[in-house]
C-alpha cells in the first residue's frame, strides 16, 4: 500500500482504517481513485472496519517477466511507468508538496462535494415532477369518479320520475274506471223504473237524487306542490316541491336561495291560519302539514315569532 498516499488522507483528515481500505479497494491507483470511492461509498457501515485482504485470489502461478510486477501484468501498464510512479512514491514529499497536494485534494473533495449536491438536486427535481405528476392523476381520477356520480344520479332522478308519470296515469285511469262505473250504475237504475209508463224517447231526464247511500265525490290527489317564501326584505321566492317532501326541503331551499343577507336563524310560518311551524314539522311532508297544491310561507326571525 503506498505510503505517501495513505499519509495524506490520513493529513486530510480521513481515519487510517478508511483510507487503508479505499487505496487497497482501488488497487492503489492513487489518491484521486480513493477520493472518488470514499464519496461514492461514505454512507456504507462497515467503511470504519478495518480492511482485510481477500484470500485464494491467485490468478496464476507463473512469474511475471522480468522487471514488471503483477500489478503492471495484469493492467498491462508501462513497466517503465510504473517504476517512476513507484520511485516518485517512496521520495518524501516535501512541506510544499504535501500543502499543494492537500490543496488538490480539498479542491477534489469540494468539486465531488458539488457534483453530488447538483445530481441529488436534479433527483429532487425528478422526484417532485412525479410527485405532480401522480397528484394530477389522482386529480382526473377523483374527476371522472365526481362525473360518474353526477351521471348516476341523473339516472336515478330520470327513473325517478319517470315512476311518478306511471303512477299519475295509473290514478287518472283508476279515477276514469271509478267515473265509468258509477255512471253505469246510476244510469241502469233510472232507466229501469221508468220502462212501461213512458217511452224512454218521450221521458223527460231526471236528475238523480241525491241520498245518503251515494258515494261522495272523489278527492282529488296532487303530488306536487308550489310553494311561494316571503322573505324579511318583501322578496319572495317561489319553488315546487314533491307533495310527499318534508318541510325541511323547503327551509333549505330558503337558506340556499335568499338574497336578503340574512344569516340568523329563521322561522317558517303561514299567515292565515296562523302557525309556526317547529322542528318537529320540518320532518313532516307537505301534504301532511295542508300546504298542498299551494301555500304561502313567511320567514321570520327567531325569537319574533
Amino acid at each position: 500500500m503506498e505510503a505517501t498516499a495513505l499519509e495524506s488522507l490520513i493529513e486530510m483528515g480521513f481515519p487510517q482504517n478508511r483510507a487503508e481500505k479505499a487505496l487497497a479497494l482501488t488497487g492503489n491507483q492513487g489518491i484521486e481513485s480513493a477520493m472518488d470511492w470514499l464519496m461514492e461509498h461514505e454512507n456504507d457501515p462497515d467503511l470504519d472496519e478495518p480492511y482485510v485482504p481477500p484470500q485464494g485470489h491467485v490468478l496464476s502461478t507463473e512469474e511475471p517477466p522480468e522487471g514488471r510486477t503483477p500489478e503492471s501484468v495484469q493492467s498491462g501498464s508501462d513497466p517503465t511507468l510504473e517504476e517512476l510512479t513507484e520511485e516518485d512514491n517512496r521520495r518524501p514529499l516535501s512541506e510544499e508538496e504535501k500543502r499543494e497536494q492537500t490543496k488538490r485534494m480539498m479542491e477534489l473533495i469540494t468539486q465531488k462535494q458539488r457534483e453530488r449536491e447538483e445530481r441529488e438536486k436534479r433527483e429532487s427535481i425528478e422526484r417532485e415532477k412525479q410527485r405532480r405528476k401522480q397528484g394530477q392523476e389522482l386529480s382526473l381520477i377523483r374527476q371522472k369518479l365526481q362525473e360518474d356520480e353526477m351521471k348516476k344520479l341523473a339516472e336515478e332522478r330520470r327513473k325517478e320520475k319517470l315512476e311518478e308519470k306511471l303512477a299519475k296515469q295509473r290514478v287518472r285511469e283508476k279515477i276514469e274506471r271509478d267515473k265509468a262505473e258509477r255512471a253505469k250504475k246510476f244510469g241502469s237504475g233510472s232507466s229501469s223504473s221508468s220502462q212501461g209508463s213512458t217511452p224512454p224517447e218521450q221521458s223527460a231526464p231526471t236528475p238523480v237524487p241525491s241520498s245518503p247511500s251515494q258515494e261522495p265525490p272523489v278527492k282529488r290527489e296532487y303530488d306536487q306542490c308550489r310553494i311561494q317564501v316571503r322573505l324579511l326584505d318583501g322578496t319572495s321566492l317561489t319553488q315546487t316541491f314533491r307533495a310527499k317532501e318534508q318541510l325541511a326541503a323547503v327551509r333549505l331551499y330558503v337558506e340556499l336561495n335568499r338574497k336578503d343577507n340574512g344569516d340568523e336563524p329563521f322561522h317558517l310560518l303561514t299567515s292565515f291560519p296562523r302557525r309556526v311551524f317547529t322542528e318537529e314539522d320540518m320532518e313532516k311532508p307537505l301534504q301532511e302539514l295542508g300546504l298542498v297544491p299551494s301555500a304561502v310561507l313567511i320567514v321570520a326571525k327567531k325569537g319574533n315569532s
